[in-house]
Order: structure tokens, then C-alpha cells, then sequence
């Protein structure tokens, strides 16, 4: 037998020569030989897979599927460092796991979850005290209601006094071990003084539990107030029981769902290869784990391969499929010199990349960082929800108790029995966890949906204020157009031939990264002319450069730096008009204080402006363009793409100066631009948008970022702020109108009338329905149309 095909007792290929299957190392699952099944080479033995993910999964880490003592299904252990905090209330930040002392919800660890990570302890927990709860409140309401429902002689048959036993015997496991994570927090919100919905459960199933336990135990102590006609001194552990068990199933619900928002997370992840094909000095090809490569390695992608870290493409041609990081579904052409982000896939070509970002400095892992911290984040309007909240819970407990009081004093017999059962009524119903799950719940999905559809939103109040935003501000370059001007046309003076013209203005440019230098580089280089290199090279700031090229003293630049040199340019304006007003950027080149001609670039609109401008207006914004392009240049540009106003020849220090007056007239604005002069503008504005293509200190200084560089994405933006913000509102309508209206319904206000008093159970049940609409509600989000 080949020494490949030895046989391995985690996998690998049967023991028999002529064994037709193989058991997958990783699922389990069997694997048919011969099917053009991925496989692996691994310490002398061959392991075969029933997928391509399977096979990364073991390619990246193989001794966790060949150990005997392998777990499976296992979360991952935190890091050491690793700092915990509250999903609802992120200023609380904590060394260790614990409960919020604010609400009492599980601390979750901060930073990004690994892609491995196991499920929820706290849902795992909650999922076991609910089904062990739910399984002892069956027979427990079985007994108490089934004279209700014909099945009355169940306490005929046990006695009156033994039925009584039976059911202290059910309901006290479920409401003390069930409901004891409850109780505990309940505890901990009056030591913190931050009173929360567990609050009023701790209180309200509390003084039932005790109540009831004392009937049983000491009957006789209690007054007539509290006997019925028949003399029986009434208990309440179903209400407490299935109050705790449908608490816990709306905990269990709220978990979930926070799971699910969280998969969007974990989806981003799960998108990164995790192996790569490096290819060695000697020319050797060797499969490695994605956490082995280096900057500067270089990297083979093969047809269908997922490109596996940034790089920049050294040898071939390919389409690359960027939707899942840009949300954009057409496949992108890449040739030797484009760059390509990692966890995107490779169509039919192959590639050679040079690795450019590994790790957590890839797009993919800070996508990923600034999802988990946006989820994190709290939006304004939950500040609104955090003050009802802190009033709420006092003025409730309060009710309560002028509750008991009125029953105790004005209603029938047995009045304190009725008291009671209104006052432990009015703290259920009142539990305010719908309030405060309005808005981080809406917040946690939309970021999710964000990402998915290359939206990045840095935190929750960038979301709020750019629904509310009127006036958009873009910048010319890289934003409405491609970024990437090209060289249309060189006119020389009399004097002056056009290659030689030509060959002065790149040879100076050579020493500027400005997009319209690179134009004119790139234009002489294409019609073959040599440059030489420029001495004293100085770039003016929105004027254009000077230097000296073969001892000549060469400037190249606009208007302002003609009249910085003392030179007019009226011969040649009607020439350089006419060009602008195709908006075409012209500048002058001067030679020994002379005009020596003009060299003319353009900067072609990006195909998806003009819809994408559109739509925009149709979303109610008027749009500015500022740019640093002269007046004439701007109104071709506006008028063909129907911007509503230009703010022209403005030096990048000026875009925040005309933010702020805009500021100061009333108006809302949002400024998406990519450069590094764009930053403080940026930082200015209500809302910062950055390209993604654009400069990193551009990103840090914004709100939102666009991971396709084009002006769809701040439509996309604009549709998931504004459904996100409707989602919260209806959340909030959704938590008080049910508060609003239960409290007195508990209360016993229509009572007197209609005959209507809502017991602890039936409120327990409108309270976690509550809780489940804003659930379902915030997860629509999910499915948004942007």
C-alpha cells in the first residue's frame, strides 16, 4: 500500500487497498475516493475532504482535527486583556464577566469575536433553566387550572392540603433556580441604586413566592381579608412560575436575536480564506495557514481561489468578485499593478500577488473592528429611552404600591388577596425591557446590514445624524469622478514643440503624487518620451508645482500661479475656457517666466454618478460640490451632473470654513471626500462619509465609510439611516404604548366598569410579547431594501 494512503484513526483513507470511501477528519462526514474530492497531504498521510472549506479548516490547523483529545463545538478562550461590556450600555467597561449594574444584562467581551466562537454561555444557561422550568410549570398549572377546564378532580384526588404541598413542591425550583439569575440581579439594581425591569420581576415574583410559601407553611396567621368564603388563604406559585418561565423565554428570545446580529460578524469572518498558496524564491508552491504569511510574500491565487490578504497584483490578468466587501455584484478587472482585497474571489484567471496587509491591518479585519464597535455604540435617542426608563421603574413601583393600598381598602373580598395579586400585576407588566431593547437592537442589525452591503457606520450616532442631514458636500476628484484623470491634450506656444512641452511638465510632476500629475506622467511615458530628473522640486498648495528640469527654471500650474509669478494669461484664456467648459482641468507651463503652452487633463465621470446623484436628490438632499478646480471647470461638471451648487478654486483648509457657515445657517450637512486634505472637513461636518478607496486618516476622521468608492453607497447609507431611525421610533411606540396602557389595566382600572383585572401571569405574557415585537421589529432590518 502507498505510504500516502496509510490509514489514520481521525481520517484519511481506509485501512482496505480497495476502499472506496474515506472518513472527512473535519465533519465526519464519508468521503467518496475518485470523485474529485479535495485532498491534503499531511505528515506522510493523505486526508481527503467532502468540500473546499472542510479542507481549508484542516490546511490552517491540522492538529486540531488530528488530536484524540480534539473538542469540538468549543469556544476559543479570550485572549488575556480582554475587557468586558454591557451590550446596552457601552461606558461600562469591566475586567471580567459579570452583570451591567446599570440594566443587569451579561457583560459581553469587547473587541471582534473570533470566527470560531462557541455559543452564548448565558443563552446556553438560559435555554436549560427555561426548558427545566417549563417542564415543572406544565403539571403545576395542570393542577391549579384544571377547574377551569373540567379537570377538577385532580385536587379531589390529592385533598385540598396535599395539593397545596405539590404545588410549593413544583413552582419553588422553578422560581428559585429558574428564576434565581432574576433574583440576583433584581438585587444588584437596588445596590447600585439603578433600578431595571429585574427590579419589578425580583419584587414582583418575590413577594408572591413569599406570600404563598407562608400560606402554605403558616396558614392561620393570616386575617380574613385574605381568606375566600370557603376560608382558603389563596397561592400564587403558577403565576410566579410561568411569570419566570415566560421571562426566560423572552431572555432566550432577546439572546438569540443579539446572536443573530452578531452573525453578521461572524459572517465577515467566515468570508476570509484561511489558507494561502506562497510562492517560495526557488519557485516552490507551498500551501501555508493565512496567519503564516508575510508583507511581501508573494501569493498565488488560482481560478476560484478567495484572494487571501490585501496585496497588489504582480503577474496576470483576472476579474475579481468584490460583492461581499462592496456590496457591488459586477467582478472588477485586475491587471499587474491593481490592488485586491483579501477574502474576495478570483473568477477564471490566475494571479500573483504580492501581499500587501496581513492580519488585522487587512480591509476585511477593519471592516470587521469597526462593525463590532458600531454595534456597541449608542445612538442619541437612546438617551430618551435611558431617562423614561430611570423614571419609569420609581413611578412603577409606586402605582404598585397605591395599588395594594386602594384594592386593600376598596376592594371585594378578600380585599388584601386582590391587593396583591393587582400589585405584583402592576410590577410585571411594567418591566421595561422593551424600552431598552428599542434601540440597540435596531443599531446591532443596521450595522450588520451596513457591512453586508459595504456601508461601514462607525458608531450608532453617525447613523442618527445622517438621517436627519439636508445638505451633502462632495468633493470633485475620486468622488464624482474616477479619481484617475487622464491627459487629453498638450498646446504648445510659438516656439515651443508639443513633445517638448510635454517632456518639461512630467519630468517636473514626476515629483508630485497629485492624481493630475500622475496623468501627465503617464501620458508622456505612453507617447515615449524620456523625462529627466527635476531639481528643488517645491508643490504650491492649490496653485500647482515648481522646480528646475535641465537647469531651466519650469512651473506648472493655474491661474493663481501665474499671477504668483507676475504673468498674464489673457492670450490664452479663450483656449483654456473653452477647454474648462468641457470640464477639462487645464494648466499652464512656464518656462524661464515665459508661457511656454498648456497641458489639458481630464478626470472622467464615474459611470455611476449621474443615478447615484439622483437618487440622492429624490432623498431629499441638496448637494454642493466643492472642489479645487476653477469656476469654469466646476459649472461644466454641475451642469452635466445637475449638482445644485459649486463652491470653486477653494484650497483644501477651506472646504471646513464653508461647512461651518453652512452649520451656522441652520442646515445639516454630511461631506464625503478621500483625501488626506479632506480630513478636517470630515471631522467637521454632522457626518463625515470617506470613500474606502481613499486615505486611511480620511476614514478615522468620518462617520461612515464606503468600501466601493462611489456615491451608491452614500445612497445606500442614506435609505438604512433612515429605515433604522423608523425602527427605532416604532420600537419605542411599541415598548411604551404597551406600559402605557397595561400599568392602569393592571391597576384594576377597569375594573369598577368592566370587570377587568389582568393577573401576574397574563401580564408576564403581554410583558415578554412586548419585548418580542421590538425583537421582530429591529430584525426586519435585517432585509431592508437599500
Amino acid at each position: 500500500m502507498n505510504k500516502h494512503d496509510r490509514s489514520s484513526p481521525l481520517g484519511g483513507a481506509s485501512d482496505s487497498a480497495d476502499a472506496a470511501v474515506a472518513r472527512d477528519p473535519v465533519c465526519g462526514m464519508s468521503v467518496k475516493l475518485g470523485a474529485g474530492k479535495p485532498s491534503l497531504e499531511h505528515a506522510g498521510v493523505t486526508y481527503h475532504f467532502c468540500s473546499r472549506g472542510c479542507h481549508d479548516k484542516f490546511a490552517a490547523h491540522p492538529e486540531t482535527y488530528l488530536s484524540p483529545k480534539a473538542t469540538r463545538g468549543e469556544a476559543s478562550p479570550l485572549p488575556a486583556g480582554t475587557k468586558y461590556t454591557c451590550p446596552m450600555h457601552p461606558q461600562i467597561v469591566r475586567d471580567a464577566p459579570g452583570d451591567c449594574p446599570i440594566c443587569g444584562m451579561a457583560l459581553e467581551p469587547m473587541g471582534v469575536p473570533s470566527a470560531d466562537e462557541g455559543p452564548n454561555p448565558e443563552l446556553v444557561d438560559f435555554k436549560r433553566r427555561f426548558w427545566i422550568g417549563g417542564a415543572l410549570t406544565l403539571p403545576l398549572l395542570v393542577l391549579t387550572m384544571g377547574p377551569y377546564v373540567g379537570l377538577g378532580f385532580l385536587r379531589e384526588i390529592f385533598g385540598e392540603r396535599a395539593t397545596l404541598w405539590i404545588e410549593l413542591a413544583l413552582g419553588t425550583p422553578v422560581i428559585l433556580w429558574s428564576g434565581w439569575p432574576f433574583f440576583i440581579r433584581g438585587a444588584k439594581s437596588v445596590i447600585n441604586r439603578s433600578l431595571n425591569m429585574f427590579t419589578l420581576i425580583a419584587m414582583g415574583v418575590g413577594a408572591a413566592y413569599l406570600f404563598s410559601v407562608t400560606a402554605v407553611l403558616l396558614p392561620g396567621i393570616f386575617p380574613a381579608g385574605f381568606r375566600d368564603p370557603q376560608g382558603h388563604v389563596g397561592v400564587y406559585f403558577e403565576a410566579g412560575a410561568v411569570i419566570i418561565v415566560l421571562v426566560l423565554l423572552g431572555q432566550v428570545m432577546e439572546l438569540g436575536a443579539r446572536e443573530r446580529t452578531g452573525s453578521a460578524i461572524r459572517a465577515l469572518l467566515d468570508l476570509a480564506a484561511k489558507t494561502a498558496r506562497v510562492i517560495r524564491p526557488d519557485g516552490r508552491e507551498e500551501e501555508i495557514p493565512l496567519e503564516a504569511v508575510q508583507v511581501g510574500d508573494h501569493l498565488r491565487v488560482r481560478p476560484g481561489d478567495k484572494v487571501p490578504v490585501d496585496g497588489v497584483v504582480v503577474e496576470g490578468r483576472s476579474s475579481i468578485d468584490e460583492s461581499m466587501i462592496s456590496g457591488e455584484p459586477v467582478p472588477v478587472e485586475k491587471v499587474e499593478g491593481e490592488t485586491v482585497i483579501g477574502a474576495t474571489i478570483n473568477g477564471t484567471g490566475s494571479l500573483v500577488i504580492r501581499a500587501e496587509r496581513v492580519g488585522g491591518d487587512t480591509v476585511l479585519s477593519q471592516i470587521v473592528e469597526m462593525v463590532a464597535n458600531a454595534q456597541r455604540s449608542r445612538a442619541p435617542i437612546q438617551k430618551l429611552a435611558d431617562s423614561v426608563a430611570g423614571l419609569f421603574v420609581p413611578a412603577v413601583i409606586g402605582i404598585a404600591i397605591l395599588s395594594f393600598i386602594a384594592w386593600a381598602i376598596w376592594g371585594p373580598a378578600p380585599p388584601l388577596a386582590y391587593a396583591l395579586v393587582s400589585a405584583v400585576a402592576v410590577l410585571i407588566i411594567a418591566c421595561p425591557c422593551a424600552l431598552g431593547l428599542a434601540t440597540p437592537m435596531s443599531i446591532m442589525t443596521a450595522t450588520g446590514r451596513g457591512a453586508q452591503a459595504g456601508v461601514l457606520i462607525k458608531n450608532a450616532e453617525a447613523l442618527e445624524r445622517f438621517a436627519k442631514v439636508d445638505t451633502l458636500i462632495v468633493d470633485k476628484t475620486g468622488t464624482l469622478t474616477l479619481g484617475k484623470p487622464r491627459l487629453v491634450a498638450v498646446l504648445p506656444q510659438a516656439g515651443y514643440r508639443e513633445d517638448e512641452v510635454l517632456r518639461l511638465a512630467a519630468s517636473l510632476e514626476r515629483g508630485s503624487e497629485h492624481p493630475l500629475a500622475e496623468a501627465i506622467v503617464t501620458g508622456a511615458e505612453d507617447r515615449g518620451i524620456a523625462l529627466t530628473k527635476a531639481e528643488g522640486f517645491e508643490a504650491v498648495t492649490g496653485k500647482g508645482v515648481k522646480g528646475t528640469v535641465d537647469g531651466q527654471p519650469v512651473a506648472l500650474g493655474n491661474t493663481k500661479l501665474l499671477a504668483d509669478l507676475g504673468l498674464e494669461g489673457d492670450a490664452l484664456s479663450g483656449v483654456a475656457n473653452a477647454r474648462r467648459d468641457e470640464g477639462e482641468t487645464v494648466m499652464f507651463v512656464i518656462v524661464e517666466s515665459k508661457i511656454a503652452g498648456l497641458v489639458s487633463v481630464a478626470d472622467p465621470v464615474k459611470e455611476t454618478t449621474p443615478a447615484a446623484l439622483k437618487a440622492l436628490h429624490a432623498l431629499g438632499l441638496r448637494i454642493i460640490m466643492a472642489t479645487g478646480d476653477n469656476e469654469r471647470t466646476a459649472k461644466a461638471v454641475a451642469a452635466r451632473l445637475g449638482i445644485d451648487e459649486i463652491r470653486a478654486d477653494i484650497l483644501p483648509e477651506e472646504k471646513a470654513r464653508i461647512i461651518k457657515a453652512l452649520q451656522a445657517e441652520g442646515r445639516k450637512v454630511a461631506m464625503a471626500g478621500d483625501g488626506v486634505n479632506d480630513a478636517p472637513a470630515l471631522a467637521q461636518a454632522d457626518v463625515g462619509i470617506a470613500m474606502g478607496t481613499g486615505a486611511d486618516v480620511a476614514i478615522e476622521s468620518s462617520g461612515l465609510t464606503l468600501v466601493r468608492g462611489d456615491l451608491n453607497g452614500i445612497v445606500r447609507a442614506r435609505k438604512l439611516a433612515r429605515a433604522t431611525m423608523r425602527n427605532i421610533r416604532q420600537n419605542l411606540f411599541f415598548a411604551l404604548i404597551y406600559n402605557g396602557l397595561g400599568v392602569p389595566v393592571a391597576a384594576g382600572v377597569l375594573y369598577p366598569s368592566l370587570g377587568i383585572l389582568i393577573s401576574p401571569m397574563f401580564a408576564a405574557a403581554a410583558m415578554s410579547l412586548s419585548s418580542v415585537s421590538v425583537v421582530g421589529n429591529a430584525l426586519r432590518l435585517r432585509s431592508v431594501k437599500i
